[in-house]
């Protein structure tokens, strides 16, 4: 994989959608790295923070496209779990939607909300509002280090 610092604004918004899908990325580590670069902290924020929203929100859209059958016959999932988590994450989409940033997890939470059918708009500002956050966070945790 390329050294996506060199590829400045760009390369920070490429690795934040991909760090928002199964890809295995780490979008902060580059954060930091454009931060120590002498980069505009506010650009990069903003940056990053698009990026990630956008590809937070396709896995969205992927769950979206889901169907209940495939869960059943290919993850071996019954209808009644499905159903609970359902109601679980369709009565708190706005907490599952800020918490899409959170590793391993926030990837599940953003298909679940998508192949849920929770309502779009919610889902949108709140992942929006978790993902800038952590940048926020992150940025000025960086700033102690560079």
């Amino acid at each position: 994989m390329p050294d996506l610092s060199t590829w400045g604004l760009f390369g920070l918004f490429l690795a934040s959608f991909l760090a928002a899908t199964v890809v295995p990325f780490s979008s902060e580590a580059l954060l930091t790295v454009m931060i120590a670069r002498q980069f505009p902290v506010g650009d990069c924020i903003l940056v990053a923070t698009a990026g990630n929203w956008l590809g937070g929100m396709s896995s969205f859209g992927l769950g979206y496209l889901g169907r209940w059958e495939w869960i059943e016959k290919y993850l071996h999932v019954s209808r009644q779990s499905i159903e609970k988590w359902h109601n679980r994450m369709y009565n708190r989409g706005a907490v599952f939607a800020f918490l899409c940033w959170v590793p391993f997890v926030g990837d599940v939470f953003a298909v679940g909300l998508g192949f849920l059918r929770t309502n779009g708009w919610i889902v949108a500002l709140f992942m929006l509002l978790g993902k800038a956050s952590r940048y926020v966070v992150w940025a000025w945790l960086s700033g102690f280090f560079v």
